[in-house]
């Protein structure tokens, strides 16, 4: 990853300030990217935008390649054309200063923009529908996506080894019956994907405009109850019966006595290989199209993954298992015309064969600050061991704690053993970790909102192992003098010279 010294923000779109419901991809994002630029920050960092769970998290969507129909903008459809003027307004259900994203809301509000598109489609011109119809013609995922948001909808929102058989099994002839029926339906289906992919582009060029990195992130395992696997059930670990063969995890260690089951199917990399890695390839190459660089998560299972028997519910019994991390990188590195725009998630236990993995192919890895206090002194992640460029620091990344969350948690006897780090020890300020990590030799340094903000725990984004209360929280204007906050970490940004 080719990249200048720079600073950034991790800030997920949907809790973006100046919208109703959630974030979205028209004056919010507009907005948002314009003070990171006033304020000389070069990289927004998100999570990924694809579709989400019932939980509100995306790294459990039902599709890899679709984007997450909630940051649609009403206003911008309304603008262009796309909607009736009159349309009903869907703020006045929802006001800015609510603290958290409503789930149900904003997929009320989904659905009404769906069949409001649809209602209004036959009055758009032809050209405009040529354009549509072009664009869906080379959207490879288009038609499996639209298929099976439809069936899960028409299917009680049931997984769907649980629908008919002639559905589960992708019966050519009843899936073709099926279609003919439902045109109206899938073609709202596929004017959101298009209406969010034209939006999101527009914010991709004011980003490029106005000098500011996009970082994206992808998952490395995808959703069962996902349409990548209900379309590609060859290349998943799925038994005939629909059964999952091996699901994925990590094994026991110091955190957890059980390991962690994640349920994934595994990819049987067997199959994949046999297209040359087409649908990786592809997946990544969409990513791309949408980001200047992009995290990869788990990136250790790109050397060798956890495989734990399908039916066990815990991750106890797993062994690794060889991954073709090689042959992969090599080949969208390829695709990139030899650059590769990649960073590892590389956190946890790490072997020395995923440290050269990485090195190999020049990814930038990830340091975390609230890591690095154990009193060890060869500890990584300490500030004065982090002794060349190509890292990106964090105080915190999404899944930990509020760097003063992270304080008020401490052990007394471990805050004493670090307290000359730290100016103010007795009113420990998150400021004080972000001036630490602006000072790394890490090319990239990026901190949470919530931590510029020095928020606690109640502003927490995810805990891991946890379902309730997550992925919702929103940043909102009437509690915080936002431009404030940013102008102040872009003059520590500039005093690092990044």
């Amino acid at each position: 990853m080719k990249l200048e010294r720079n600073s950034g923000i991790l800030l997920h779109p949907t809790s973006l300030p100046d919208s109703t419901v959630c974030g979205s991809f028209g004056k919010p994002a507009r907005l948002w990217l314009n003070e990171l630029a006033s304020s000389g920050i070069g990289v927004w960092q998100f999570l990924p935008l694809a579709p989400t769970d019932s939980f509100g998290s995306p790294y459990s969507s039902p599709s890899s390649f679709a984007f997450n129909p909630w940051f649609l903008d009403q206003n911008d459809l309304v603008m262009d054309g796309f909607l009736a003027d009159n349309i009903e307004d869907f703020s006045y259900k929802n006001n800015y200063l609510d603290k958290k994203v409503d789930f149900q809301l904003a997929n009320s509000k989904s659905k009404f923009l769906r069949y409001s598109l649809i209602d209004y489609w036959e009055k758009q011109n032809r050209t405009i529908q040529e354009e549509f119809e072009t664009w869906c013609s080379r959207q490879f995922w288009l038609d499996d996506h639209s298929i099976f948001m439809e069936l899960k909808i028409q299917n009680n929102d049931l997984p769907w080894w649980e629908w008919p058989n002639k559905y589960v099994v992708r019966d050519k002839k009843e899936l073709a019956n099926w279609k003919r029926k439902n045109q109206k339906e899938l073609l709202g289906h596929n004017l959101v994907q298009w209406h969010l992919d034209r939006q999101w582009k527009s914010i991709r060029k004011l980003a490029k405009n106005l000098g500011i990195f996009l970082f994206g992130d992808v998952p490395f395992y995808v959703s069962k109850d996902s349409a990548d696997v209900w379309s590609n059930r060859s290349l998943f670990s799925i038994l005939t019966n629909s059964d999952t063969f091996f699901q994925s995890g990590v094994p026991p260690d110091y955190f957890s006595e059980t390991g962690q089951l994640w349920g994934n199917p595994v990819y049987r990399w067997s199959r994949h290989k046999a297209s040359k890695y087409r649908w990786w390839r592809k997946r990544i190459s969409r990513h791309l199209e949408q980001v200047d660089f992009l995290r990869l998560d788990h990136f250790r299972a790109l050397e060798a993954f956890w495989a734990i028997p399908g039916k066990d519910k815990t991750a106890e019994n797993g062994f690794w298992l060889p991954s073709p991390g090689r042959e992969i990188l090599g080949l969208i590195k390829k695709d990139c015309s030899g650059s590769l725009p990649l960073v590892a998630e590389d956190l946890g236990l790490i072997t020395s064969k995923v440290e050269k993995l990485r090195d190999d192919y020049e990814l930038a890895g990830m340091k975390i600050l609230q890591f690095a206090f154990d009193g060890n002194l060869d500890n990584p992640y300490l500030p004065e061991n982090i002794k060349h460029e190509n890292w990106i620091v964090y105080t915190g990344t999404h899944d930990n704690s509020t760097a003063l969350g992270w304080w008020r948690e401490m052990e007394q006897d471990r805050k004493e053993q670090i307290r000359e780090r730290f100016i103010d020890y007795e009113n420990f300020n998150s400021w004080e970790l972000i001036k630490m990590g602006m000072e790394t030799k890490a090319k990239l340094f990026i901190a949470p909102m919530q931590d510029l903000l020095n928020l606690d725990d109640s502003s927490r984004f995810n805990k891991p192992g946890t379902i309730e209360n997550n992925w919702s929280w929103r940043l909102s204007r009437n509690d915080f003098n936002i431009k404030e906050v940013l102008r102040k970490y872009g003059d520590l940004a500039k005093a690092h010279k990044r």
